[in-house]
């Protein structure tokens, strides 16, 4: 018997593109959303798709393997990525976005499909004739559906450490200490620059490395979401690791001197109506008292308002190669799909993709055609078969990289040429597939 109906368990970005996929081509779809009924320790509102950690959603260059990500998945129809347009703020060659109003854009467009929303926790799934049910809880999955999937799964979850970095008031920021410009000139001057001096730079390494951090289980294990990897422990592992990483000056001209800086604190954008900016690299699990007090020793913060406070939570993923099919199906019951960062992908868009190739797949089983694996020579396609086949050993979350797509037969003149050599040649074979496809 063909499943008749889809049942979709959370509503962040894998999930929102699962439901507004199938949804909007008239399948019958159920999204089980515990928000508001019951909160997570990082998400603060009930709207689909909020963003816990950065607005960013990375580089929209084709010669940048998240700028890829996104021309494929726009191809695929991807409503993260339509109201990500309709949301963006000013960030360089970066796609931010204004939070609130991206998460309330989803929100919107989900529920214009007829889709039928339970404001219920799901703490156990046994799927009946008829059913498909896809999991795409994420980061934040609930410790009793958590165990459920420990069960269900046969093996013990692996999991990391997620961090987010503080936002802070605009009003609050001390212009006469801080600039306006981007990286090379390269931008509309989207982000704020607060320049430090050696001495500067000296005092609140020092600080910043002996800072009281919020104790978590677990934490010496190193098992750390790369891209967000807290800024103390970013510090501690040299003096100047924070000069090669988040407060990198290089590419920034300080007007006033006419020279880089010796460091930089960037800020970005938290919203269109720029009252809020985030400090760019600054995940932390820094208690929210020393936050204040450390971050205020950089000059132009020195009387930061702080609109959120940094936090770190625990991420959860399985280990795909053992326990799903090449579809992101669970082996012992293809009933059961996974979707988004549960399945080891790392990104916002990575895991909204996870999504939509669920969805994709989804579709053709509600029409009775066979589930189809992307073209390896796709960004979508070679990321979820090194998660589901590629890797070896125990999976670490990945995220877009070309180093994932087959190489060319042809040499190119630069790693530019490269990489837009791949990107063209990935496009044209997504937009061949899915012509065959659909």
């Amino acid at each position: 018997m063909n499943p008749l109906e889809v049942h979709v368990v959370g509503g962040g970005l894998a999930g929102s593109e699962v439901v507004f996929y199938l949804a909007s081509r008239g399948h019958t779809v159920f999204l089980h959303e515990m928000r508001p009924k019951k909160m997570t320790e990082v998400h603060k509102t009930s709207f689909f798709s909020e963003l816990v950690c950065s607005n960013s959603f990375k580089s929209m260059d084709l010669t940048n393997a998240e700028g890829l990500l996104k021309a494929e998945m726009q191809l695929l129809g991807s409503v993260n990525l339509k109201c990500a347009y309709e949301n963006r703020i000013p960030a360089g060659k970066a796609l931010a976005v204004d939070r609130e109003k991206f998460s309330k854009c989803v929100t919107e467009e989900i529920l214009k499909t007829g889709v039928k929303v339970i404001r219920e926790e799901i703490t156990e799934i046994d799927p009946k004739d008829g059913e498909i049910w896809v999991i795409a809880t994420g980061p934040a999955t609930s410790d009793k559906l958590a165990e459920f999937l420990k069960k269900l799964t046969g093996t013990e979850h692996m999991f990391f450490f997620d961090a987010a970095a503080p936002i802070v008031e605009k009003d609050s920021i001390d212009m006469d200490k801080a600039f306006i410009a981007d990286r090379y000139g390269k931008g509309t001057g989207d982000h704020i620059n607060c320049p430090l001096t050696e001495e500067e730079y000296d005092k609140f390494w020092h600080e910043l490395v002996n800072a009281e951090v919020i104790p978590m289980e677990d934490f010496d294990k190193k098992l750390l979401f790369e891209r967000c990897k807290p800024v103390e422990d970013i510090a501690r592992s040299g003096k100047d690791a924070l000069r090669y990483g988040p407060m990198k000056p290089v590419g920034l001209i300080d007007p006033k001197t006419g020279r880089e800086p010796f460091a930089v604190v960037q800020l970005r954008k938290d919203n269109i109506e720029g009252t809020l900016y985030n400090i760019v690299g600054f995940q932390t699990r820094l208690k929210w008292g020393e936050q204040k007090r450390v971050f205020r020793m950089i000059p132009c913060l020195r009387n930061a308002e702080f609109a959120r406070y940094g936090v770190v939570h625990r991420n959860i993923y399985i280990n795909a190669p053992a326990v799903l099919d090449p579809y992101l199906r669970l082996k012992q019951n293809p009933k059961i799909f996974f979707a988004g960062q549960i399945v080891g992908v790392e990104g916002y868009m990575e895991s909204a993709a996870a999504g939509l190739y669920v969805a994709f797949n989804i579709d053709r089983i509600l029409n009775r055609k066979d589930p189809l694996t992307f073209p390896r020579n796709t960004m979508i396609g070679a990321l979820l078969y090194y998660i589901t086949e590629g890797v070896r050993g125990n999976l670490r979350p990945m995220y877009a990289n070309f180093g994932l797509l087959p190489k060319l037969t042809q040499r190119a003149k630069s790693k530019y040429e490269r990489r837009k050599k791949l990107s063209m040649r990935a496009i044209e074979n997504m937009k061949k597939f899915l012509r065959g496809a659909i």
